[in-house]
């Protein structure tokens, strides 16, 4: 029998409001609880682990990486919970259904998901959009059922298509005749940042970070007024772009792909939802 000490949901989820909120303060408004039973809870928790889990100071909060490695688990434990409630509940008879999608395609796909709740109205469908680490990493804690991801070829999917990429620069306020050149992002670990970094270098070119956001629909918009040259899906190019290639240096990059993945395609509501989705992105079975 495990003699571990047991974390309470109210410990955990006081925890997590103070990591998502980064106050005490803003914690205890979300979970109902004054701030001095919050932090008492938190307290506890680090009492129970032996590590200091928030880094306080007079002015703010800060996960330590000991409080990073836990919150993850406590996100999961607390849905766990929640899911537990559901699937034993009439409500959702059917179960739930986890979907994680690229940030850019969770707009354009809410009509779609929209259509298929209200065609399964005792199935509870989660949705989740995010950057390709965040949807990787649910990926492989199994908190997703079905994932749309944007990817270097590598790990066989279930259908895919290529995704055609630009380098883009600002045809009003060109970026790539500086010195150094001003990049427009995604943040650490996300898509095509290495490929544009190892590109330029081998150039020899020097270059600087200009801009950053997980948002491609930023992104796009930040590089066509100006603020540097990026490399995105071609889907993102807009009119006040200028398409940079082979005359400047840089070669086309081909190694990605859009790829759909689903944990249980022998599941009829997992391969209904994977069968719109990939009809939706135009992707071919693999």
């Amino acid at each position: 029998m495990n003699r571990q000490p047991m974390f309470t949901p109210q410990q955990l989820l006081s925890f997590v409001a103070v990591c998502e909120t980064t106050s005490f303060t803003r914690a205890a408004e979300r979970v109902h609880l004054s701030q001095s039973t919050v932090s008492q809870q938190v307290r506890r928790l680090e009492e129970m682990v032996g590590k200091t889990l928030l880094a306080r100071s007079s002015h703010q909060v800060q996960i330590t990486e000991e409080g990073e490695k836990l919150l993850g688990y406590a996100r999961r434990i607390i849905a766990l919970n929640g899911e537990a409630h559901d699937v034993l509940s009439d409500k959702w008879r059917d179960g739930i259904l986890r979907l994680g999608v690229p940030e850019d395609f969770a707009a354009p796909t809410a009509g779609l998901l929209a259509r298929f709740s209200r065609e399964h109205p005792h199935l509870r469908l989660d949705v989740m959009s995010g950057m390709q680490v965040e949807l990787r990493r649910a990926w492989q804690r199994e908190e997703l059922d079905i994932m749309l991801i944007k990817q270097p070829y590598g790990e066989r999917p279930l259908a895919s298509r290529p995704e055609p990429l630009l380098w883009l620069d600002s045809a009003a306020h060109p970026c790539f005749e500086q010195s150094p050149v001003p990049l427009v992002l995604f943040p650490q670990l996300g898509l095509y940042r290495e490929e544009i970094c190892q590109t330029l270098d081998l150039l020899g070119r020097s270059w600087r970070i200009g801009y950053s956001s997980a948002s491609l629909v930023a992104l796009s918009a930040a590089s066509a007024q100006g603020l540097g040259i990026t490399l995105l899906p071609a889907s993102c190019r807009l009119p006040s772009h200028r398409v940079l290639d082979s005359q400047q240096g840089l070669p086309v990059i081909d190694t990605f792909e859009l790829a759909l993945f689903c944990r249980q395609p022998e599941d009829g509501l997992q391969r209904q939802l994977a069968d719109a989705l990939a009809d939706f992105a135009g992707l071919n079975w693999q």
